[in-house]
C-alpha cells in the first residue's frame, strides 16, 4: 500500500474499525491531518471536512488507525456510576476559543413584588432598558430537562474506554477484524452549471464553457476576492491546469482562451455570491428541511459494522474538487484537486461481504479483504500524491502512547546527553539532534523533493538554517512544515551541543549542505522504538506540549469569586504558551483591528454607563460617597465634560455608520439575491427602528450632559422607575463585573492575535487535561471544546478533576 505520510495538500479522511484482539475503541476524527491545506470547494458542492485556513488539523501519524465507537446501550449497573458528568455543565452549543461575543446586559421587565430586583443595563443596540423579565427564568426549566435526558442517553453509549486491554498497532500484520460490512464513500454532488447567461468573459468577449471547464472555472472565481487570487504563482498554477481542461473540454462558441491576463471571472463570481447569499437568506423551517435531507443522505455512510457491532465513520465524505492552496511558498498552490472518481478508490471490505454501490457512474479500482488493516478505503490525490484513507483508530492512544513516554524518558535523556560526547559520529549527531526534537519542539523533518516546498525539519537541517554567535547564542531560521517560519534565539544551549553545532558546520561543509549528515528520520525513530513501542520524534512534541500545557494550567490560583473569564484567560495563556513552544503561528485576522476598535467603543459605553448609575446614586444618597469613594472618581478617559461629550459623539457617529452600512448591505443582498418587496421592507423597517431609537438617546445625552442626578440608562426621568439606592448599587457592581469581563476577553484577543490555539487544541493537548481544568474550576467544558470536538473526544470528558498527564 502507498504511504501514508501526511504532506500538504492531503486530505486524511478517518473512518472508525476496531482491532479484533481488544475493545478499545476510540473518537471518530472530524479534523484533517495537520498537513492538510485549505481547497477552495465551490458554494454549491457537499461541505467537506475541513478547517479555517489559520487553523491546522490532526498531526496524528497515518499509520495510526482511529476507530469510535457507535452509541449502544451499556449495562444498568454502568450506567448509574456517572456522578462526574452531571458536576461538570455541558452545553450543547458551539463555543469557539478565542472570538467570544461580547457580554451585552439584558431587557427591562417589572420586577415580581418582595422579591431580588437583578437589573443591569440594555445592550448597546438597544440603548439602555433594565432587568429581565420574571418569564425567561420559567422557559429555562424545560432545556433543563432536555439537558438531562440527553445526558441520561449519553450514559447508555458503550464506553470503549474503559477497558484496558491496548489496541493492535496498525500495521503490525496481526489480525484486526473478521467481519466488515459498510456503504463505501459519500461522493460530492455533481457540478450545477450556471444559467446561460452567466459566461465569464474573455479579451471582453463572453466564453460558452461546457460544465467541466467551467466548473474548474468555477474554482477560481470563488476565490477571486483573497490573497490567494492575486498570487502569481497560484495564477499561473490554476491557468496551466485550466488550460488541459480546456483542450479537453473547449469553449462551445470557438473562443480560444491563451491568456490569463484577458480573463474576467467576475459574472461567474457574481453568480456564485448570489447562490451562497440565498442559502444565508433561507427560512428556519427551509434550514431544517436542508439539514434533515443531508443527514438522511449521510446516514448509509455514517456507520458500518465491525465485527457484527455498528461503529460510526469518522469521515466518510470525498473531499469536493477545488484549487489547492498550499501554505506559505507552496510550488504547487493553485493547482487543480481533480474530482475524485470510483475508479480511483480502493475499497476494504470483509470476503463474502456485499461490495457496496458506487453513488456516481463507475467502478471501484480495486476491491480487497485486507483483515490485517481498518481502512475502509483509500485513494491518491493528483496534487502530491498522498495515499487518502478513510480508516480509524483512536487518537486517545495518541496520548496514551505519549504519556507511556513519561516512563522512559529520564532514560532517554540521559542516554542522549552521553552520547552527545560520543566518539562515534552518528551517534553524536543523533543525540545533538534528539536533544533539539526534545527540549525546543522541533519537528523531525523528511526529504523533499524538487517540486515540493523548501521546508524543513531537525533532521533537514542546512548550515544556512543555524547561525552560532562567539557569546553561545544560537539562531535557528527555518520553514517548517506548512512553510511557517521558525525562528527562535538560544541563549540558554547545552555547552556540549553547541560544540558539537560547530564540529557539525566544519568545513569543508557548504551552506547547502545537510547538518546532521549521518542521521535521518527513520534512523532516529528505529532508535527510540528500541525504548518503547510505538515511539517517534513526532511523540515527543506530544509530550512536552501536554506537559507543558498542564504544568501552566497547574500553577494557576484564582481566588474564591474570580471572575469566569479569568479563568477562561488563564486556560488561553497556557494553551497559548504551548502553542508557542510547537511554532504553531497563524498571520493577525484581517478584521482584528476592527474588531478591537469596536471592542475599545464597547468598552466605553459600558463605563459611560456606569459612570450615569453612579451620578444618580449619589444625586439620591450623597452619604454613599464615603461608604463607595472610588464610584465617586471620574471614569478613564471621561474624566470630565469635554471628553464625555467627545466620547458620546465619537460613539453616537459610530454606531449611525455600523447600522447604516448594514442596512445598505443587506438592501444589496436582497435585491441581488431577488428578495420581495415585503423582506426589504421588513428589513428596513427594523434598521429605521434602531437608528430612531440611537437618534433618541443621543438627544437626551446632548441635553442632559450636566445634569446631576441624570442617568445614562436612555430614558427620560419622568419615564423610567424609580430605583432605590439598593437597586443602584447592585447594578452598578454588575456593571463593573461585565466591564472587567469586556476588559479581560480584549486583553485575551489581542494577546493570541497571532498564536494558532486550535492547532495544538486538536492535536497535541490531551483533552483530559481540559477536561480535568473544568472540572477543579466549575467551567463548562463547551468555552473550550465545541460540539464537534466533545464527539471527537467522547473518552476524555469524565475524567476526575485530580487526574494528571
Amino acid at each position: 500500500m502507498t504511504t501514508k505520510v501526511p504532506m500538504p495538500g492531503a486530505h486524511a479522511a478517518t473512518v472508525a474499525a476496531r482491532p479484533n484482539k481488544s475493545p478499545r475503541r476510540s473518537a471518530a476524527k472530524s479534523y484533517k491531518e495537520e498537513s492538510d491545506d485549505d481547497e477552495m470547494a465551490p458554494p454549491h458542492s457537499s461541505k467537506a471536512s475541513q478547517d479555517e485556513d489559520d487553523e491546522d488539523g490532526s498531526d496524528s501519524s497515518d499509520d495510526e488507525p482511529l476507530v469510535k465507537k457507535a452509541p449502544k446501550r451499556a449495562p444498568a449497573t454502568k450506567a448509574k456510576a456517572k456522578a462526574p458528568v452531571k458536576k461538570r455543565k455541558k452545553s450543547e452549543s458551539d463555543a469557539d476559543d478565542s472570538d467570544t461575543e461580547i457580554d451585552k446586559p439584558s431587557r427591562k421587565a417589572k420586577p415580581p413584588p418582595k422579591k431580588r430586583v437583578k437589573k443591569e443595563v440594555k445592550s448597546e443596540d438597544e440603548m439602555m432598558d433594565l432587568d429581565e423579565k420574571p418569564s425567561r427564568a420559567k422557559k429555562e426549566t424545560k432545556p433543563k430537562a432536555a439537558k438531562v435526558k440527553k445526558e441520561e442517553q449519553e450514559e447508555e453509549v458503550y464506553k470503549w474506554w474503559e477497558q484496558d486491554t491496548p489496541d493492535d498497532v496498525e500495521g503490525d500484520g496481526s489480525k484486526k477484524w473478521d467481519s466488515l460490512q459498510h456503504a463505501g464513500v459519500l461522493f460530492p454532488p455533481a457540478y450545477v452549471p450556471a444559467p446561460s447567461k452567466v459566461k465569464i468573459l474573455y479579451d471582453g468577449k463572453p466564453v460558452d464553457l461546457p460544465p467541466e471547464s467551467e466548473e474548474v472555472a468555477s474554482f477560481f472565481a470563488t476565490m477571486l476576492e483573497t490573497d490567494h487570487a492575486k498570487n502569481e504563482v497560484f495564477q499561473s498554477n490554476f491557468f496551466k491546469d485550466w488550460l488541459v481542461v480546456l483542450k479537453e473540454h473547449p469553449p462551445r462558441n470557438g473562443v480560444k482562451i491563451k491568456e490569463f491576463a484577458k480573463c474576467d471571472f467576475r459574472p461567474l463570481a457574481e453568480h456564485l455570491e448570489a447562490e451562497k447569499a440565498k442559502v444565508k437568506r433561507m427560512s428556519k423551517a427551509e434550514k431544517q428541511a436542508a439539514k434533515e435531507a443531508r443527514e438522511k443522505l449521510e446516514a448509509p455512510f455514517a456507520t458500518c459494522m465491525f465485527n457484527g457491532r455498528p461503529e460510526n465513520v469518522g469521515n466518510f465524505r470525498v473531499e469536493p474538487p477545488g484549487l489547492f492552496r498550499g501554505r506559505g511558498e507552496h510550488p504547487k498552490k493553485g493547482c487543480v484537486k481533480r474530482r475524485v472518481r470510483p475508479e480511483d478508490i480502493v475499497i476494504n471490505i470483509g470476503e463474502g461481504e456485499k461490495v457496496p454501490v458506487p453513488g456516481v457512474p463507475g467502478k471501484w479500482k480495486e476491491v480487497v479483504h485486507n483483515n490485517t488493516v481498518t481502512w475502509l478505503a483509500h485513494w491518491k490525490e493528483n496534487i502530491n500524491g498522498q495515499c487518502n484513507a478513510i480508516k480509524g483508530k483512536s487518537d486517545r492512544d495518541k496520548f496514551e502512547r505519549a504519556r507511556e513516554l513519561k516512563k522512559h524518558i529520564d532514560r532517554i535523556r540521559q542516554d542522549y546527553q552521553a552520547d552527545l560526547k560520543s566518539k562515534v559520529m552518528a551517534d553524536r549527531q543523533r543525540a545533538t539532534a534528539m536533544y533539539l526534537i526534545d527540549k525546543y519542539a522541533l519537528r523531525a523533518g523528511n526529504e523533499k523533493g524538487e517540486d515540493e516546498a523548501d521546508t524543513v525539519g531537525c533532521c533537514s537541517l542546512r548550515l544556512e538554517h543555524v547561525t552560532l554567535d562567539k557569546s553561545g547564542l544560537v539562531i535557528l531560521d527555518f520553514l517548517g512544515k506548512d512553510s511557517i517560519r521558525y525562528y527562535k534565539e538560544i541563549d540558554d544551549i547545552d555547552p556540549q551541543v553547541f560544540k558539537n553545532l560547530r564540529l557539525f558546520k566544519a568545513e569543508p561543509k557548504k551552506d547547502t549542505d545537510m547538518l546532521f549528515d549521518r542521521v535521518t528520520t527513520s534512523t532516529m525513530n528505529n532508535h527510540l522504538r528500541s525504548y518503547m513501542k510505538g515511539l517517534t520524534a513526532k511523540v515527543f512534541r506530544t509530550y512536552n506540549a501536554s506537559t507543558t500545557f498542564e504544568r501552566e494550567l497547574l500553577g494557576f490560583e484564582f481566588k474564591p469569586n474570580v471572575l469566569q473569564q479569568e479563568k477562561v484567560n488563564a486556560y488561553n495563556s497556557a494553551n497559548k504558551t504551548a502553542a508557542e513552544l510547537c511554532n504553531h503561528q497563524r498571520a493577525p485576522p484581517k478584521s482584528h483591528a476592527a474588531g478591537m476598535a469596536k471592542m475599545s467603543l464597547h468598552i466605553g459605553y459600558l463605563k459611560h454607563q456606569r459612570m450615569g448609575m453612579c451620578r444618580e446614586l449619589f444625586h439620591l444618597e450623597p452619604k454613599l460617597k464615603k461608604k463607595y469613594p472610588e464610584w465617586a472618581e471620574p471614569e478613564s478617559d471621561l474624566e470630565d465634560d469635554e471628553k464625555i461629550q467627545t466620547f458620546e459623539d465619537e460613539y453616537y457617529k459610530e454606531k449611525k455608520k455600523e447600522l447604516t452600512e448594514g442596512w445598505e448591505r443587506a438592501k444589496k443582498t436582497l435585491e441581488e439575491t431577488g428578495g420581495t418587496a415585503e423582506e426589504i421592507a421588513t428589513r428596513k423597517e427594523k434598521a429605521d427602528k434602531k437608528l430612531a431609537e440611537l437618534e433618541a438617546d443621543y438627544k437626551i445625552w446632548v441635553q442632559h450632559r450636566k445634569k446631576a442626578g441624570y442617568s445614562f440608562r436612555g430614558k427620560e426621568p419622568d419615564e423610567r422607575k424609580d430605583l432605590s439606592a439598593d437597586q443602584l448599587v447592585k447594578m452598578i457592581e454588575k456593571q463593573a463585573d461585565i466591564i472587567s469581563k469586556t476588559k479581560l476577553k480584549a486583553n485575551d484577543k489581542e494577546s493570541l492575535k497571532t498564536v494558532s490555539l486550535t492547532t495544538s487544541k486538536i492535536n497535541y493537548l490531551d483533552p483530559r487535561i481540559t477536561a480535568a481544568y473544568c472540572t477543579r474550576h466549575d467551567l463548562p467544558i463547551s468555552l473550550f471544546f465545541a460540539k464537534t470536538l466533545r464527539k471527537k473526544f467522547p473518552w476524555a470528558m469524565e475524567v476526575p478533576a485530580d487526574w494528571r498527564f
